[in-house]
C-alpha cells in the first residue's frame, strides 16, 4: 500500500491530491445539503444552530454582527471588486484583471440561478428586517469567501514577507466565516445556506481558476503577462 501511494505521489503532485480531496468533499457535502435540507426539508440541524445562538446572542453581539454582515453584501463586495480590477490595471496585470471580473461575475450569475431554482424560503423572524429573495445558498457567504479567495491568491504571490503574508491569509480565511456566522446569528439563512454557500464557492473558485488558467495557457503567448 505505501509502494502504491508513493508511486501515486510520483505521477500526480500532492497539492493537485489535495485540491482533487477539498473539491470532491466540498461538491459532495453541498450535494448532501441539497438533498436532505432542501429537497427532504430536514430541517434538525438548522433548527438546533437557530436555538442555539437564540439563547446565546447578546444584544452587544448582535450589533457586531450586523456590522459584519455588511462586508459580504453587493454595496460592499461590488465597489470593492471594480477597485480590485483597476488596481490589478494599474499594476498592467491585466489578464488578473479580466479573470478576476470573470470569476465575480460568473459566481454572481449562478448564485442568483441557484436562488431561483431551489426557492428555499428564509428563516421566520429574522432580526433584519425588509430583506427580500431566495435563502439557499447563502449570496453573502459564497461572494465573501470568493472574493476573500482571490485576495489570498493574490497575498500568496505577493513579495511580502513570510509571517505578515500568513497572517494576511489568514485573517482573510476569517473573513468569510465571520460574515456566514452572522447571517445564522441574524437568523436570515439557515446553517445549511451557509455551509452551502461556503463549499459551492470552493467548488466555483477550484473550478475557474483551472479553466481560465488553461483558456490562457492555449491561447496567450507568453509575453502575455501572468495569470491566475
Amino acid at each position: 500500500m505505501r509502494t502504491r501511494i508513493q508511486s501515486l505521489l510520483k505521477l500526480v503532485p500532492l497539492e493537485l491530491l489535495v485540491i482533487a480531496g477539498v473539491f470532491l468533499l466540498s461538491l459532495f457535502t453541498f450535494s448532501f445539503i441539497v438533498h436532505e435540507a432542501v429537497y427532504e426539508q430536514e430541517d434538525v440541524f438548522d433548527k438546533n444552530v437557530i436555538s442555539f445562538f437564540s439563547a446565546h446572542s447578546p444584544g452587544t453581539l448582535i450589533t457586531l454582527m450586523k456590522r459584519i454582515t455588511f462586508f459580504g453584501s453587493t454595496t460592499f463586495l461590488f465597489p470593492a471588486y471594480i477597485i480590485l480590477v483597476a488596481w490589478q490595471i494599474s499594476k498592467k496585470k491585466f489578464q488578473y484583471a479580466i479573470d478576476i471580473g470573470v470569476i465575480a461575475l460568473s459566481s454572481t450569475a449562478m448564485m442568483f440561478a441557484l436562488k431561483a431554482f431551489f426557492h428555499r424560503q428564509r428563516p421566520r423572524l429574522p432580526i433584519i428586517k425588509g430583506i427580500t429573495g431566495y435563502s439557499f445558498p447563502s449570496g453573502h457567504a459564497l461572494s465573501s469567501f470568493i472574493f476573500c479567495t482571490i485576495l489570498i491568491y493574490l497575498a500568496w504571490k505577493s513579495p511580502l514577507p513570510p509571517a505578515r503574508k500568513y497572517f494576511l491569509m489568514l485573517f482573510l480565511f476569517l473573513c468569510p466565516v465571520a460574515i456566514g456566522l452572522s447571517r445564522i446569528i441574524l437568523n436570515v439563512h439557515y446553517a445549511t445556506d451557509v455551509i452551502g454557500g461556503f463549499c459551492l464557492a470552493i467548488v466555483w473558485v477550484i473550478v475557474s481558476f483551472a479553466i481560465l488558467k488553461k483558456i490562457r495557457k492555449n491561447n496567450l503567448p507568453p509575453e502575455a503577462g501572468p495569470v491566475l
